[in-house]
């Protein structure tokens, strides 16, 4: 059985995809391992919470969750900086997953604010 299609979820998990091919990228070709372990975790968290916000048993709980996912996205964008920074990606490589990191970002950040609003109303 698939689950109904929701585009804050069909993106999450498309940029967890992205954030595992770029771990393995990283892990093979340039030998790093620490600061990509790190944005694995964080950039696949993004979908987990995502996910698990939408199966809430409450209001709270779902924009606590997407919280923790709004979290995990900022966390990966500094990996992604950092890893920008050093030389491990080139500015094409950042500039696309960045781009894909923010707009995450920015829907995450938006669906918490319409939630907030939606329960004092």
């Amino acid at each position: 059985m698939t689950q109904k299609s929701n585009l804050t979820k069909d993106k999450s998990f498309a940029f967890a995809i992205r954030i595992i091919r770029l771990e393995q990228y990283l892990r093979k070709t340039k030998r790093e391992t620490i600061l990509s372990r790190q944005l694995i975790r964080s950039g696949t968290s993004v979908g987990a919470n995502i996910r698990e916000g939408y199966n809430a048993e409450s209001d709270a709980d779902f924009i606590h969750k997407l919280g923790i996912a709004q979290k995990e996205c900022d966390e990966t964008c500094y990996w992604l900086e950092l890893l920008n920074a050093t030389d491990y990606l080139d500015e094409k490589q950042f500039s696309s997953i960045y781009a894909d990191a923010e707009a995450l970002l920015k829907i995450i950040k938006s669906i918490i604010l319409t939630k907030k609003q939606n329960r004092t109303l």
